[in-house]
């Protein structure tokens, strides 16, 4: 969902929300000595827990999660609006990015009317002919805007999902004037969803609806980066100035990792043969996936992206997400798990293939630790892809048009780590994808990834790594002749880490 120039938001922000002379309350049972421990993040492992519970009573715990924060939104303060109020939301949605498209970027899929609806509806639905990059990617962004509609009305995330999918069936069949998509409605659907939800957690990790004046700015506007759709709801629902004396978004821990680097991309696998480039990573972790309590969908995920500057038209290099679903936390011995089902995105844009996916299946993260220095995490997951974009071995590597199939089949993830004391840490990192044509060219494709690497701590939360990748193309058509190909790369980098427990803004207590 676009909305205004910053400008005009920040001058909205800045004349609605006035400082008030007495600080906020606490939420009950939270301290501000807790809340400083929380915000120092002055722990030995990102997930370990605070050096003192922040709990004051047994009623609070099920309240709070382990690190004092709500376990979920207050319903006192986020009621459930009606459906019909939500179906207006995304409709409205839909109307301002088709008003966007038409007058002010004067775009030809906007120019609709009888005519297109009338063939879109007798027409039926196909699939399109996008490049990679907009279907696989700006297409499901454009789905959060529908479930956020609904997401920030006081519904969950399941309850979400029919109006996001409502709201991109009724923009396929009369926002455009081209015939309406099937990998669109799933794409947009189910991505949507996942991408919607995960950045409506993060802005609730920023948001504060206790503070004022130049603080609450700076959330607010925060908030409104991460997740612009949700801040025009909260502009047209009266919460981006409202006050409250309690906390009342969910929040959990939050992990982020940043890296940045140079990057040679060799010709096959020849060292030294390629090309030597910038890259970029950001890494995010959302919740403690071995806290013992009650699970709610989303209550952990995990985001990574890596952004390249200097090879052709790939920015936006790699996404890898999995967000947990249902499941519970067990023990065996001294190694802790969470075990259920997750959903995943994975999107790889490189020189050696095009890979788009969607999956669900069952995962398992552990860490076992080993002695009193060492820990070792593992994380495993085997998926089924109902969808999946997979590039031919034609066409050319920035092409404008669909140089990919679609397909489905398969995939498979195991990282796994050993650090030794916050000092060293050695990783392996490794995707397979086994992904049987649907439309395009007959065959089957088997793709995979390595990625090896080690981390060494220079000092505090920096540190220097070196990552080497193995790309796996390994191609079956049937009407053509098989296709094998390796490529390798190897990543030099600074590491910045801030640990989970550690918020965006500290607010004033």
């Amino acid at each position: 969902m676009k909305l205004p120039c910053l400008a005009v938001y920040s001058f909205f922000l800045t004349t609605t929300i006035q400082p008030q002379d007495a600080a906020p309350n606490t939420p009950p049972g939270l301290t501000t000595r807790n809340y400083q421990q929380l915000f120092k993040s002055a722990y030995s492992h990102p997930f370990d827990p605070p050096p003192s519970s922040a709990h004051s009573s047994p009623d609070d715990s099920v309240r709070y999660n382990m690190y004092g924060d709500l376990r979920e939104d207050d319903p006192h303060y986020i009621q459930k609006s009606s459906m019909w109020s939500c179906a207006l939301g995304v409709m409205l949605n839909n109307v301002t990015s088709w008003a966007y498209d038409r007058y002010l970027f004067n775009l030809d899929h906007a120019r609709i009317g009888f005519r297109s609806w009338k063939r879109n509806l007798t027409t039926g639905p196909v699939w399109d002919t996008d490049r990679f990059g907009m279907n696989f990617f700006f297409r499901p962004y454009s789905g959060i805007s529908h479930f956020h509609a609904t997401r920030t009305s006081g519904y969950d995330f399941y309850e979400s999902l029919p109006l996001t999918f409502g709201g991109s069936l009724i923009w396929e069949y009369f926002g455009e004037n081209t015939l309406p998509s099937v990998n669109d409605l799933i794409n947009t659907t189910v991505t949507g969803a996942f991408l919607g939800e995960i950045s409506y957690r993060l802005s609730s990790n920023v948001l504060d609806d206790r503070t004022t004046g130049s603080e609450r700015v700076l959330r607010e506007l925060l908030a409104a980066f991460i997740a612009p759709s949700r801040a025009f709801s909260r502009l047209l629902d009266g919460n981006l100035s409202r006050v409250t004396s309690e906390e009342i978004y969910q929040q959990e821990p939050l992990a982020m990792t940043f890296s940045a680097g140079a990057r040679l991309v060799n010709n096959g696998g020849s060292f030294g043969t390629g090309s030597l480039s910038q890259v970029s990573t950001i890494q995010l972790e959302y919740g403690n996936p071995f806290e013992e309590r009650s699970r709610k969908s989303f209550d952990y995920f995990a985001l990574r992206a890596d952004l390249n500057v200097g090879v052709g038209g790939k920015i936006l290099g790699n996404v890898v997400g999995q967000g947990f679903l249902f499941g519970r936390n067990t023990r065996h011995g001294t190694m802790k798990m969470l075990i259920g089902g997750f959903q995943h995105y994975d999107y790889w844009d490189n020189t050696t293939f095009e890979l788009g996916t969607i999956a669900f299946g069952g995962g398992m993260i552990a860490r076992l630790p080993l002695g009193a220095r060492a820990t070792l995490s593992l994380d495993m997951h085997l998926g089924i892809v109902p969808l999946a974009g997979n590039s031919t071995r034609l066409g050319p590597d920035t092409s404008q048009f669909r140089d990919y199939n679609y397909g489905g089949g398969a995939e498979g993830k195991l990282e796994t780590a050993f650090d030794f004391d916050g000092w060293v840490s050695v990783t392996l990192r490794g995707y397979g994808y086994w992904i049987h044509t649907y439309v395009g060219n007959a065959g089957d494709n088997v793709l995979g990834i390595l990625k090896p690497g080690v981390t060494l701590r220079l000092a505090g939360n920096l540190r220097l790594g070196f990552e080497q990748l193995v790309y796996f193309s390994n191609r079956y058509p049937r009407d053509f002749p098989e296709v094998h190909d390796k490529r390798t790369e190897q990543k030099v980098f600074l590491q910045f880490s801030l640990p989970a427990g550690s918020k965006p803004i500290t607010p004033s207590r």
